[in-house]
């Protein structure tokens, strides 16, 4: 399991009987969890006196009880800043496990000693977008949610980087890559996030299972000569580690060789100095 351990501003103090209970710089949330299926026989003091409490609704869906929590806040991952508030169904606009991918991926950065370009496919309020950057890339960063890539903008101004090398597109991922392809365009790493479930620009359904072979397929081909790495992110679990390094190995390792790693993404908990599984990655990256 790769353990995103680094944070201090971040802190999941326990988890038990289907809940997380977490240290947001200094505000303390209680969330939903379905992989955790355990209950504690010791409970941390803060279950009782969170800051903002999220129920699920019978009905789907569900919302979030602020007793004593600001519409938003910010937190920071070492130079990198992020404006959190609360989402709709439980989230707060950051995934703090990923922090361990952007550390990984940011030396390979660094030590390339080349221009390096990155394109972030699904990327969200930009976590990964603002690591790269920060480590000296070059990164189009691509998302669906008009609203995402604003909260992305902002991260980037707060963290000092409003100036990078950062190229902001509302669009369908797929579509977008495969515009790519025809333009020609070229990148030497890729980073894609892509959802469980959704619909594309034209009502058609997307199920990763189902999908993300045809997606990886599709955004190798507009990987540079020697590319640098390529990471897919899940938070499916009927998606494993090992089918998703499969994938990554019938195409990008073929054409490219280099390693290939795939493992669950992790969270320690303060009460029982356990790891919570936090999702799934798996990594493709150059020998060189």
């Amino acid at each position: 399991m790769w353990v995103a351990d680094n944070w201090k501003d971040y802190e999941l103090l326990d988890a038990s009987d289907g809940e997380r209970l977490e240290r947001w710089g200094s505000f303390i949330l209680k969330r939903p969890d379905p992989q955790i299926i355990w209950k504690n026989s010791a409970i941390h003091k803060k279950w009782n006196t969170a800051d903002a409490i999220y129920t699920r609704s019978a009905k789907g869906g569900g919302e979030w009880t602020k007793n004593n929590l600001p519409e938003q806040w910010t937190i920071s991952y070492g130079n990198l800043k992020f404006n959190l508030k609360p989402m709709g169904f439980k989230h707060t606009g950051l995934f703090p496990e990923q922090a361990v991918n952007w550390d990984w991926f940011s030396s390979l950065i660094r030590s390339a000693n080349r221009p390096i370009k990155v394109l972030n496919l699904f990327a969200y309020t930009g976590g990964a977008t603002l690591a790269a950057a920060a480590a000296g890339a070059s990164v189009v960063h691509v998302d669906a949610s008009k609203g995402m890539v604003a909260q992305a903008k902002l991260n980037a101004k707060i963290s000092g980087l409003e100036d990078a090398p950062i190229r902001y597109i509302v669009d369908d991922c797929k579509k977008f890559v495969e515009r790519e392809i025809r333009r020609g365009n070229k990148y030497d790493a890729i980073i894609m996030d892509p959802p469980s479930y959704g619909r594309g620009p034209s009502g058609e359904i997307w199920k990763i299972e189902d999908s993300v072979h045809e997606l990886v397929s599709l955004t190798a081909k507009i990987l540079s000569e020697d590319p640098l790495f390529f990471l897919i992110n899940s938070y499916t679990t009927g998606l494993s580690p090992a089918a998703m390094q499969y994938i990554m190995g019938l195409t990008v390792a073929s054409k490219h060789g280099g390693i290939i790693e795939s493992g669950e993404l992790g969270l320690k908990v303060t009460a029982t100095e356990l790891c919570v599984p936090c999702g799934a990655s798996a990594r493709w990256y150059s020998k060189k």
